[in-house]
């Protein structure tokens, strides 16, 4: 009778125990198809036809961004729409993606799907840009544009002068280059120039050859 139980007890651990193996095995490949399948659709969505699938990208902005540098150069090398818009490192790029929820929320309710409707919002759509660019220091940019490897001699005496100047105010990208790979909103001077007029700036920083005497 002892060793009946003792069979008995014996095979209800090794049940007990195959049991928890396989289950454990049967959610580790559940974890793995899962996460497989998440990095699988981030990628997905992180190339530039998913970014023109949608009307309202590929009629308005990416048809412009078609005739910019950034696009067709004598070196061939192009900056595609995640290159500038999706951060490299993976904890900036999921926190982008959850931002995106909200670009799908308009989507669905219209709110570019017409040009008039774009152009109407253009100027907002690109502060919205140009602002996260700002607290980034131009992150993307900075993937390919480097300060400390431009050689200032082979600039414009303009351009080399800005960007020492960039350098020792702190100030990126951003804040000089607008309107590189996409058009800027008809009313663009002269929102900036009422910033710039609020802000005291110099207007030698982009009128180079005004005088002002």
């Amino acid at each position: 009778m002892n060793n009946n139980k003792s069979s008995k007890g014996f095979f209800s651990r090794k049940i007990i125990f195959g049991t928890s193996i396989a289950a454990a095995l049967f959610f580790i490949a559940i974890g793995i198809i899962f996460w497989a399948g998440f990095n699988w659709t981030l990628e997905v969505t992180n190339t530039e036809e998913f970014c023109i699938s949608c009307h309202e990208m590929r009629d308005n902005v990416y048809e412009e961004y078609t005739r910019t540098i950034h696009y067709s150069n004598r070196s061939g090398v192009r900056a595609t729409c995640p290159d500038c818009h999706v951060p490299k490192e993976y904890h900036h790029k999921i926190m982008r993606k959850i931002h995106a929820t909200n670009e799908m929320y308009h989507k669905i309710l219209g709110t570019i799907d017409t040009t008039e409707k774009y152009e109407a919002k253009r100027h907002q759509l690109a502060q919205h840009v140009w602002q996260g660019m700002e607290q980034t220091d131009s992150r993307e940019c900075r993937n390919c544009h480097d300060f400390s490897q431009m050689d200032a001699t082979k600039q414009s005496e303009h351009a080399a002068q800005q960007h020492a100047q960039a350098r020792t105010q702190g100030q990126t990208c951003i804040h000089c280059h607008k309107g590189i790979a996409h058009k800027l909103s008809d009313d663009f001077m002269d929102i900036e120039h009422e910033k710039y007029l609020t802000e005291e700036a110099d207007c030698k920083q982009c009128h180079v050859d005004i005088d002002l005497e």
